[in-house]
């Protein structure tokens, strides 16, 4: 695809709003800056001040920065051409841009910021994933109703996984898994006889015996290797959520709850990930996971990227693209097609761009409510406990994530993951248990859930039109 011809030089220039000057938002208001149909005047964190002071330090100019307390103020600042730092979306959700870029993170925070966006009539370039994946189908819906999109954004694996699966759908293959690398590779040091991931290192000196794959069996290694590295953690939330946010786009879904993630080496992808039958560690076809990056010190990172494996149809064929550099499985009957990137906020003008100029986003045509992420305790939790939810993966501690099929809340449904975040234990949960929705006292979350329920009653309306 030419991007100069999908967004022609001489378009008018998208307007836009970001939510949230962390990492993602920072990095877009800094790139923002070099992309000529990109216009970002409007800025909110969770205060005026923080918001002002990113935009400074990736180079806007302070003179020009006015931070407002009320609508009426943006609005003044608006019209006079300035750049603009909040502490509430509210205060600037009625001004004239074309796009909402929601990256607070905030699973409450960020629900009642797109139901603002929506009811504005602002398309939403939706980076928090901790809301796509509870009412990311139902956002969507509601966003068509006014006119305008919902869309997760270039940048992050989600919008980037869709287009990779979607691409090779539009070119007929058959598509046995798609998934992405975790965010954290594990490097292992034979000589050293260790493992570091996340700037942690573990002593591993068992591993060595589980380094290459060879002709052994995949269940066999990928059991040992996962053995061997059990004082490093090998599953996080967000690496669910995110493909919950696929599942939901394309129908793939997991044949795990908590997935397989397996720590491969690159050259495995298609052989890991093929099925059973085939010497893989699949159950079936259209299977998504993440793997995590096994690789040596100084050699390349799948760096987050995203991949398909796809059946290998014609032998001469995959022969041919193998000498090229392909990476074919050990039997050649997969191959993996991959993009070894994501880069936040720095490529996020292709979906804002879309969004503004083209009205259409970057990920599921009409997002369907296939899977919920849910929270899964792992330990005994007690009445009065609270589920606090913290840290960079926005964790809680004792309490881990699975994808299940999904279905519309009830006392007895599992919670999803995170509307029990920062909620209290009503009644006693068993370790190796779903935390249930009746299990939660449920006094937060009244934007998300709210905005759950209606996403409830839309599928269920759907469903029985269907019926």
């Amino acid at each position: 695809m030419n991007y100069h011809i999908q967004f022609p030089p001489s378009s008018d220039k998208v307007a836009t709003t970001i939510i949230g000057t962390g990492g993602f938002g920072r990095s877009y208001l800094a790139q923002c800056r070099k992309v000529p149909l990109l216009e970002a005047r409007v800025a909110v964190d969770v205060t005026a001040e923080q918001a002002a002071r990113t935009m400074i330090e990736v180079g806007y100019p302070e003179a020009r920065i006015r931070k407002c307390d009320t609508a009426e103020e943006a609005a003044a600042a608006w019209a006079a051409g300035d750049f603009i730092a909040a502490g509430d979306f509210a205060h600037v959700a009625a001004l004239p841009v074309h796009v909402v870029i929601e990256a607070t993170g905030h699973p409450e925070a960020g629900a009642r910021h797109c139901r603002l966006a929506v009811e504005a009539g602002h398309h939403v370039a939706l980076v928090s994933k901790e809301v796509d994946s509870v009412v990311g189908p139902g956002l969507a819906a509601l966003a068509r109703e006014k006119g305008c999109v919902v869309s997760p954004v270039d940048g992050d694996q989600p919008s980037l996984l869709i287009e990779l699966i979607t691409w090779a759908e539009l070119l007929g293959f058959e598509i046995i898994a798609a998934g992405k690398s975790s965010e954290y590779d594990f490097i292992f040091d034979a000589a050293a006889g260790t493992l570091t991931s996340d700037g942690r290192m573990v002593s591993a000196p068992d591993f060595a015996q589980w380094a290459d794959l060879d002709d052994r069996p995949a269940a066999e290694v990928v059991a040992g290797r996962a053995n061997a590295a059990s004082a490093l953690p090998q599953r996080a939330v967000p690496d669910l959520c995110e493909l919950t946010v696929v599942a939901n786009a394309t129908g793939f879904a997991p044949d795990a709850a908590p997935l397989h993630a397996p720590i491969a080496r690159i050259t495995e992808v298609p052989t890991l990930f093929s099925t059973r039958d085939e010497g893989g560690i699949l159950d079936g076809r259209r299977v998504l996971d993440v793997f995590h990056c096994l690789r040596e010190p100084g050699e390349v990172s799948f760096a987050g990227g995203v991949f398909v494996v796809i059946r290998c149809d014609d032998a001469e064929t995959w022969k041919m693209l193998e000498g090229k550099g392909h990476v074919v499985a050990r039997d050649r009957n997969t191959a993996m097609i991959y993009n070894p990137r994501h880069l936040l906020g720095l490529e996020a003008a292709t979906t804002i761009l879309s969004l503004g100029l083209l009205a259409r986003g970057t990920g599921g045509h009409a997002p369907a409510h296939h899977i919920d992420l849910v929270a899964f305790a792992d330990r005994d939790l007690a009445a009065g406990e609270a589920l606090v939810m913290g840290g960079h993966h926005h964790s809680i501690p004792g309490v881990s994530a699975r994808m299940v099929a999904a279905g519309p809340l009830s006392d007895e449904s599992p919670a999803p993951f995170y509307l029990a975040s920062n909620q209290t234990i009503r009644r006693p949960v068993a370790a190796g248990s779903y935390i249930r929705m009746g299990d939660l006292e449920h006094r937060s979350n009244t934007e998300l859930l709210t905005l759950r329920q209606r996403q409830d009653a839309i599928f269920a309306k759907a469903k029985g039109m269907q019926g």
